[in-house]
């Protein structure tokens, strides 16, 4: 009897030593998942950036294309758009500027500028 009651207390310690452990393995899956969250969020971040400095670079590329052209109607246009993109970001409403129209050979075009579609 005396080595059953032993027995007993020996699984009882062996059962909380495995509930610590899995509160502790479940408390380090959701650390786990809260930083993957917080890096994904980063990431997004970071993504969303980089897409609006490559549509501010294609504005860029768009304007000086249009000096070189002499094409210097579009050029202020181009450079009011980069503005406004410019003053969107920096109010934290960064939006991209939507649809550019280019002059070329007395032909015109008409591109969509969003992160997915940069122009150029």
């Amino acid at each position: 009897m005396e080595r059953l009651k032993t027995d007993m207390v020996e699984i009882g310690e062996g059962q909380k030593r495995i509930r610590e452990g899995q509160r502790e393995i479940r408390q380090k899956f959701e650390e786990i998942g809260s930083e993957c969250r917080r890096l994904k969020e980063e990431t997004m971040n970071i993504a969303k950036q980089s897409d609006y400095n490559q549509v501010r670079i294609n504005l860029m590329f768009s304007i000086l294309k249009a000096r070189e052209d002499n094409n210097f109607a579009h050029a202020d246009h181009l450079t009011g758009l980069l503005r406004k993109e410019m003053e969107k970001q920096e109010q934290g409403k960064a939006g991209l500027v939507g649809c550019l129209m280019i002059m070329e050979n007395d032909e015109q075009f008409a591109f969509a500028v969003t992160p997915d579609r940069p122009f150029l």
